[in-house]
């Protein structure tokens, strides 16, 4: 999949050659087998910014050099020459062969670091899957593992710290819409309560700390309250412990006044849910006395029709 692109674009700069009519000078070169001209042309053109003709001629070179000592150079501009047209899936790839198959280079470190950027560069938008910002993550800290000296370092670290800033909001937003969705199913309630605890696990500094410590007395107490009576008490129990761990870990946040409110009410919740279990064992109770005085009335009734039917026997 990762050639789709520049194959693209092979193809399409030579079909634009074609069309212009007789060969031109890159058309005799580009089939000409005089490798050594062709290489000379081909770092001419990228010098030039000439990106994809350079490529058309890198793409053929790379089979031609395979196993030479101009291969190593050849493989640095073909990498380079991919990055430069943006397709850093490619590109990446080419990066890593080349840091992998010459480690003693003097450009495997710039190789291995650019690999991982192109990484960072495919990371894509928050809301989207993000198994390219974790395969960015691990290859940038390979780097710093392999390189911890580098100049490149320091730059390196600070990508990891904006992937895992993407990653984290992304793991906010999905926990916060398991809430905004507790309207449809108040299930969802209780996922947003375990889908925020498990983020704050994964990203224990996350920025959204207080946040979604909030939203978890906030999830907890709507679950409770959106509940049968029968259940409400212990979710609501549930609701005051989370509000009793943020007001103490929090004295002084701007939504102290809001966990409280939560706590006050999920008080009186409790205090409500247990008026109504009375009531309805009242109700209850006393459903099952008329049920039982009925049963004791319908029990004489049929004895005493019974008796009236008894005929009393001729003397």
């Amino acid at each position: 999949m990762f050639k789709i692109k520049h194959v693209f674009i092979l193809s399409f700069t030579v079909i634009a050659l074609t069309i212009a009519g007789c060969k031109s000078r890159f058309e005799k070169i580009r089939l000409s087998n005089d490798v050594a001209k062709k290489y000379q042309e081909a770092i001419k053109l990228y010098n030039k910014k000439d990106y994809s003709k350079a490529l058309i001629l890198f793409e053929d070179l790379s089979q031609k050099y395979r196993g030479r000592t101009e291969a190593e150079d050849l493989n640095y501009y073909y990498a380079y020459t991919l990055f430069r047209l943006k397709d850093y899936t490619t590109a990446r790839y080419q990066f890593k062969y080349f840091a992998d198959t010459y480690p003693t280079s003097k450009n495997a470190e710039e190789c291995r670091y650019m690999g991982a950027y192109c990484y960072y560069l495919d990371s894509p938008d928050y809301a989207l899957d993000q198994e390219n910002t974790y395969k960015a993550i691990d290859a940038l800290q390979l780097f710093i593992n392999l390189y911890p000296k580098s100049e490149r370092v320091k730059q390196a670290s600070q990508y990891i710290t904006d992937l895992r800033a993407k990653l984290e909001l992304k793991a906010y937003t999905n926990a916060r819409l398991y809430y905004d969705l507790g309207g449809y199913d108040i299930a969802n309630y209780k996922s947003s309560v375990i889908a925020l605890k498990n983020s704050e696990i994964d990203f224990p500094d996350i920025k959204y700390i207080e946040e979604m410590d909030l939203l978890i007395v906030r999830s907890q107490y709507d679950y409770a309250k959106n509940s049968y009576p029968y259940r409400q008490e212990d979710r609501f129990t549930e609701a005051i412990g989370y509000a009793n761990e943020f007001i103490e870990k929090y004295p002084e946040s701007k939504y102290l006044a809001e966990a409280k409110s939560l706590k006050s009410n999920s008080e009186s919740g409790i205090a409500n849910a247990k008026q109504l279990m009375t009531l309805a064992a009242n109700q209850e109770a006393k459903y099952k006395a008329m049920m039982e005085e009925e049963a004791k009335n319908d029990t004489k009734t049929d004895s005493t029709t019974t008796n009236k039917k008894i005929k009393t026997p001729k003397q």
